[in-house]
């Protein structure tokens, strides 16, 4: 029976990576609702039980699913192995449980699974890049900046385990890590998916659309998000705005120029597009924030930027995508039910509140109490979405 269902399970390479990456997107959330409601004390700082794993553990096992699948399609080759993509998803959940395990009981031994975690990255970069180097196909743009940003993900994810052995200035190191993993790992290949498979998603429901997207946006994208992790490490938000200035106008444009058919899609696109708007309402807060900083220092807000940018963009998307994968690929027509929308929604309700959350200081309101609770109402979320999605996943098909 075991056997019958694991055959099922592992068929295709969405749905063991799509089921870990939302476990223990669950378990890490609850880790970190227990540390700020003071139930449990860990000896690692929020950089590692929180910033670390959803950079360099979580989100990135949800896109390696959905990049396992379309990555030979790209590039016309065939299909990845069972046999292949189930080793490394065995080790990227080893990896992330004994994470999950050590940060809780024995802190000194994180580092050995962070290494195992970095191993099957590497693994995962070294098989989508045999994939685009056999390719014979002429324009290979897209799969090339998914590597360029995977390769980003292995330098700065060794940045932050080099940072772990504490010397002078490891903190700083250790931000710096982060910051480069947010942008130009994460941010980047999420967006490379994006701005690949949402023009591609659309023509199949708006058969007339025509995405008019610029030639080099990618790479002017990469070089400014570069140039704001450079500004990122001076911890001055007023020189951040040389960054997030041109950032909000290419994106803001390259939107524009899209002519997204919002209402014109049905709500499994829709989604899909509100997420992409995500991005430049996170770097319109970040231009706010260095101009507070002219005004006056003392305006606190507290990482609004970065949780803009992962729940209202990140999360948006990876539930569209998400939602949309689960139902095409178990022989059900992709489209989003009353329950699905209510999730999207949610969702939206949840990075608003997350921003709340940054300010509330500046209120005199109690922050913890708000984190807490978005983190909770995440976690809630994540819950009723798995009880119908996932359980598709673990049936298999």
């Amino acid at each position: 029976m075991f056997f019958s269902w694991y055959k099922k399970f592992s068929s295709q390479p969405h749905q063991p990576f799509f089921t870990s990456g939302i476990l223990f997107l669950i378990l890490f959330m609850a880790l970190f609702v227990s540390v700020y409601s003071n139930t449990l004390i860990l000896d690692n700082s929020v950089l590692t039980y929180h910033a670390y794993t959803m950079v360099f553990v979580i989100f990135i096992q949800f896109f390696l699913g959905f990049l396992f699948v379309v990555f030979p399609r790209f590039l016309i080759q065939a299909e990845i192995e069972i046999q292949v993509y189930m080793k490394q998803f065995l080790l990227y959940f080893f990896a992330s449980l004994g994470i999950f395990l050590t940060l809780i009981f024995y802190s000194k031994a994180t580092f050995i699974f962070q290494i195992l975690m970095l191993i099957a990255q590497i693994m995962s970069f070294k098989l989508l890049y045999s994939i685009h180097k056999k390719s014979i196909v002429k324009i290979k743009e897209d799969t090339k900046w998914v590597l360029i940003s995977l390769f980003s993900g292995l330098v700065f994810h060794s940045l932050f385990i080099i940072s772990s052995l504490n010397f002078p200035y490891s903190y700083e190191l250790s931000r710096f890590a982060i910051d480069g993993g947010f942008y130009l790992f994460l941010f980047m290949i999420i967006f490379a998916i994006s701005q690949r498979m949402i023009p591609f998603f659309t023509t199949a429901k708006v058969p007339s659309y025509v995405a008019n997207k610029s030639v080099n946006l990618l790479t002017i994208l990469f070089s400014l998000l570069a140039f704001k992790v450079i500004l990122l490490s001076f911890d001055n938000a007023k020189i951040n705005l040389l960054a997030d200035i041109p950032l909000f106008i290419v994106i803001t444009r390259e939107l524009i120029k899209w002519k997204l058919p919002f209402f014109k899609s049905p709500a499994i696109m829709w989604v899909l597009y509100l997420g992409l708007y995500w991005i430049p309402v996170a770097f319109f807060v970040s231009i706010i924030e260095g101009l507070m900083a002219f005004y006056d220092p003392n305006i606190i807000f507290e990482k609004a930027v970065i949780h803009t940018m992962a729940l209202g963009y990140f999360l948006t998307v990876l539930i569209g995508f998400g939602t949309r994968v689960i139902l095409g690929h178990s022989g059900t027509t992709p489209h989003a039910s009353n329950f699905a929308i209510f999730i999207f929604v949610v969702v939206q309700f949840i990075a608003l509140l997350r921003i709340f959350s940054s300010f509330s200081f500046n209120f005199g309101l109690n922050y913890t109490f708000f984190i807490n609770l978005t983190a909770i109402l995440l976690i809630i979320g994540l819950l009723v979405w798995s009880s119908k999605y996932i359980t598709i996943l673990l049936k298999g098909k």
